[in-house]
Order: C-alpha cells, then structure tokens, then sequence
C-alpha cells in the first residue's frame, strides 16, 4: 500500500505565517517589510475605531493588504467573555459585514480582543462564518494548530524570535509538516525601538524554497483541503474534490500536485 503525507503548496513541508492585530499606522511600514522579503501575514481590524487618527483609514484596506489577509478583532475590541454572546455576536459580525465591504471576500478569522475568549464564544464563532480565532501568548512550538479557534502563535515577536526563526530553518525531517507563527502589533516596533528585528527576521526567512509563506486562513484552507481528498481504499488513486490544487508526497518521492477536480492514479 502506498504511504502518503499531505504537503503544503509546491510541496513543502514548512510554512510560516504572521498575524497583527488593531490596524495602527504603523502596519504601513510592516506590511512593506513583509512585501520585500515575501512574507504573507494576517492583519485583524477593528471597524468602529477607524476614527483614531492613530489607525489606518477604510479606504486603505484594499491597496495596503493587497496580497495579506484581513481579518474581524471586533467592532469596538471589548473583553468579550464579558459580553452577552448576543452583543459578542454582533461584535463580530458587523465587522465582518464592514471589513467585506473594502475586502470584497469573505472575512474569516477573528484574533480575541483583549485574548478575551470562553467555550461559548467559541461555540458562537461558526455561526458567524468565522473558521479560525487567535489567542494570546506563546507555544514555542512549531506544531500544527490543533483547535483553530484557540490558535496559539509560536511566538509575539518580542519573545525569542531570532532564536526560534534559526531553530525553524534549521528543520529538515520531510515526515513532518511544521509551522512558525508571529504574532504582535506593529506599534509595538516604534514603543519599543526595534524595527530591527523585524527587518532582520524577514530577511532571514524570507526567499526559502522549502518554506510555504502564508496568511492564517490560506494555511487552514490548505488543511481543510487535504481532510476532503477521497483515497481509494489501497491508496493507489485519489480524487480532489476542491477548487484548489493539492500536493502529496508518495512512498518518499518528490512531492505531487492533485489538480482541483480531477483523480490522479498514484
């Protein structure tokens, strides 16, 4: 019988993703550094803050993340464990509805305001058309997510990034697939005085063949792909049912791509 991994896209079995949260000015000059060395990352909006001179304004939403995800922390960002889930409901879907608007696809992921969150949110978060919600903190780990709505980033970049970035390209073992996570607020780059971290981490992981550079939702959609693959029973085909391609490695070979839509025999 055949043996078969899932790979990312191209076939690699690395990928690195970031996630920035509030929309303050200051993702200007991150997504740039991110656009230089092809780094992808998710940025989480709040649509009623938009007034603060601080944040960048609406109609900048299509041209500055062009190419990055943009995803809900809410209308207003209150602690929302707090809240009734109406009011939590509410929260999130009209900055969907809001975001959309400038996107023009559907927002999917949510970062929890404040690492706000309880088992009742998170039941919530579905039915709002949300596949996906950060939380807070650092796992120093560069497994895959196991519950996508208590997403923990390896990472903020201000706890051992050079270190675990070394650490992530240095992975070699092909049996594995793994991810890197960042995590933070870009204004924390001008609080803290160290843009230069930034700009050397992307530097460092940017250009990698063997690394798939993604935004949050293209890594989920990847894995939901990969989980409706239908396997003939000896393994000796399968069919893609998805709209997007997939990629396998088979009995140890380079890896293959099972176009959207068709059967390949393997």
């Amino acid at each position: 019988m055949n043996k078969v991994y899932c790979c990312f896209p191209g076939g690699k079995h690395k990928a690195l993703t970031m996630s920035y949260d509030d929309g303050k000015i200051q993702d200007r000059r991150l997504v740039d550094i991110f656009n230089q060395n092809g780094i992808k990352g998710t940025f989480h909006l709040n649509s009623g803050l938009f007034t603060d001179e601080r944040r960048i304004r609406p109609e900048e939403i299509p041209s500055l993340y062009q190419g990055h995800e943009v995803a809900c922390h809410t209308v207003t960002h209150p602690t929302i464990a707090r809240c009734p889930l109406p009011e939590v409901a509410h929260e999130v879907l009209e900055d969907r509805k809001f975001l959309e608007q400038y996107t023009q696809y559907p927002v999917r992921g949510l970062s929890y305001p404040n690492g706000s969150l309880s088992p009742e949110i998170e039941k919530l978060l579905p039915a709002c058309g949300i596949r996906y919600s950060r939380v807070v903190g650092s796992s120093d780990s560069f497994a895959l997510p196991e519950d996508p709505y208590r997403w923990q980033a390896t990472c903020h970049h201000n706890h051992r990034l050079m270190e675990l970035g070394e650490q992530f390209l240095a992975l070699y073992k092909k049996q594995y697939l793994y991810l890197m996570y960042v995590w933070g607020h870009s204004y924390e780059f001008d609080d803290k005085g160290n843009w230069d971290l930034m700009e050397d981490f992307c530097r460092m992981m940017g250009g990698k063949d063997d690394i798939w550079y993604c935004t949050n939702i293209q890594f989920l959609d990847c894995m939901d792909d990969y989980a409706r693959l239908q396997f003939a029973a000896d393994n000796h085909f399968v069919y893609n049912p998805n709209a997007r391609d997939c990629w396998i490695s088979v009995n140890d070979q380079p890896a293959v791509c099972i176009p959207a839509g068709q059967t390949v025999q393997l």
